[in-house]
């Protein structure tokens, strides 16, 4: 999938993959289920601060360039911000080595090193395939031979299958998305411009 450099900001709740009036359609309660799935989906990876005020979702790929180059302006977000609680998305659209890297990320949760590895990941040169990908488990200090095992979960594949149901779901165009409140931003975003996405949904409450 190939993307077109700017960022195509999208209203979620007009986003959904249907003609406007089939959209209209939609009960409360499904759409409810939507934003639970896309803000609190049950065993999504989360970063920043669980228990933060505000919630910003990113659906990534770590062979991804935008993916790559937000990185640091995310990590720098959460620095700054201290209540903002990150959620992401695996969707490993890039092929067999994304989707290599997402089952070892979210392996990595058994370890506790979610976190550690996910920005590794995003900071390796290269592209994202099995060789890096186990390089880089070990620089972070994962027990490897228990990261392949865990990477063979039932529960992993379903938790890929899942996000990459949603994003074609919201109708999300590629990777990075970022999502906060009522909208999502396809593209790269450097800090200020997730500040303010961050602020608006927060004054939106």
């Amino acid at each position: 999938m190939r993307r077109p450099l700017a960022a195509i900001a999208l209203t979620l709740l007009c986003v959904l993959p249907l003609a406007p009036a089939a959209a209209q359609d939609r009960s409360p309660a499904e759409v409810a289920a939507i934003k639970r799935a896309v803000f609190d989906g049950p065993g999504l990876p989360v970063m920043g601060n669980a228990g933060g005020d505000a919630v910003l979702v990113e659906f990534s790929d770590y062979n991804c360039g935008f993916c790559r180059k937000s990185a640091p302006e995310v990590a720098a977000l959460l620095q700054s911000d201290p209540g903002v609680r990150l959620v992401v998305h695996e969707i490993p659209i890039f092929g067999e080595g994304s989707r290599f890297a997402a089952e070892a990320a979210l392996a990595a949760q058994a370890q506790g090193k979610y976190p550690e590895f996910h920005r590794a990941l995003m900071a390796m040169r290269g592209k994202a395939e099995k060789a890096s990908v186990l390089r880089v488990a070990r620089e972070v200090g994962l027990d490897v031979a228990r990261l392949q095992r865990d990477m063979q979960a039932p529960e992993i594949t379903r938790r890929i299958e899942e996000s990459l149901a949603l994003a074609d779901e919201i109708g999300l165009v590629g990777t990075p998305s970022f999502v906060a409140g009522e909208r999502a931003i396809f593209g790269y975003l450097a800090k200020d411009d997730l500040a303010e996405l961050v602020a608006e949904a927060r004054a939106a409450k």
